[in-house]
């Protein structure tokens, strides 16, 4: 289109009517009869390299939501989110995007469940206020690997874990038994623990814990598909992230696999739109610490 713009121009007609009726732009037509680039597209090709490296170091899976976080709140840098946008379809760049995935407990019909205290509502005020829980599984070539995780609701952030290759009821209690080290839980019953009706969480030795710990447990409703909806999207922003993004040949390669993208990637790392675009980590300091700049 720049010679045409070339060609009108030598015919009298406007450079900037001429960039508009051919939708072009001027800086661009400027640059190519010049061979001069512009102040704007060099910042363009300083800015890309930018985008390339925070996209390369989020292991390809931000878009341009998060991409431009990283810009804004990491590095203090002042740009557009539509520019982002652009430089990285320019770039062929692109963010993964979570496909909905549900957990793998089974239920026992004969086990008394707790009652639902979360009704759907997964917020909290605080840290420790309110705890999610379920187990998924996926394969390696030697065999499932079954992963039980705990999430604090407040701040997104995985609290307790535990990997092994069965579902029995040490996965839970084990994921449970590290959530409480870690968070050190009041046990005055503020901490409200949710899960599904895995038999796994309506066993004795679960709800043991949960006394001795005093954390009161919560169920949501049989046949749901919302009744434990935040711990769904973490297991499909894992599965989409770290289990589905290469084949795994055996259980602790995928163990190792999962230790790492949770404490050093999901919790310390890892932006989230629903906490102002913070890590879990960052997110929880900042109620800690309200002053302090992250």
């Amino acid at each position: 289109m720049f010679p045409l713009v070339c060609e009108l121009a030598d015919d009298g007609i406007d450079v900037t009517v001429a960039c508009r009726v051919l939708n072009v732009s001027r800086s661009g037509y400027y640059e190519w009869r010049t061979g001069v680039k512009s102040g704007r597209a060099q910042q363009n090709e300083l800015l890309a390299k930018v985008i390339e490296k925070i996209h390369s170091e989020s292991r390809g899976t931000y878009g341009a939501p998060r991409v431009h976080a990283e810009l804004v709140l990491g590095l203090g840098e002042r740009v557009n989110r539509k520019r982002v946008a652009r430089l990285m379809r320019e770039a062929g760049l692109q963010g993964l995007y979570r496909r909905r995935t549900r957990g793998c407990t089974r239920r026992d019909p004969a086990a008394d469940p707790y009652p639902d205290l979360v009704d759907r509502d997964f917020t909290a005020a605080g840290p420790d206020w309110l705890w999610v829980t379920d187990i998924t599984e996926h394969h390696t070539r030697e065999g499932k690997v079954y992963c039980a995780a705990v999430l604090d609701v407040y701040s997104r952030r995985v609290v307790g874990w535990s990997i092994d290759d069965n579902m029995r009821t040490e996965l839970v209690t084990d994921a449970l038994g590290m959530a409480i080290l870690r968070r050190k839980p009041v046990g005055d019953g503020s901490t409200v623990l949710h899960s599904d009706h895995g038999s796994q969480f309506t066993s004795w030795a679960f709800g043991r814990r949960l006394v001795e710990a005093g954390i009161v447990p919560s169920m949501g409703s049989i046949g749901d598909c919302y009744d434990n909806s935040m711990m769904e999207s973490f297991w499909g922003t894992m599965q989409l992230e770290l289990l589905d993004s290469r084949k795994w040949e055996s259980r602790t390669e995928l163990a190792t696999g999962i230790f790492e993208w949770i404490e050093c990637w999901y919790n310390p790392i890892r932006r989230h739109s629903s906490i102002g675009m913070l890590s879990p980590v960052d997110f929880e300091a900042r109620h800690t610490d309200p002053d302090q700049d992250h």
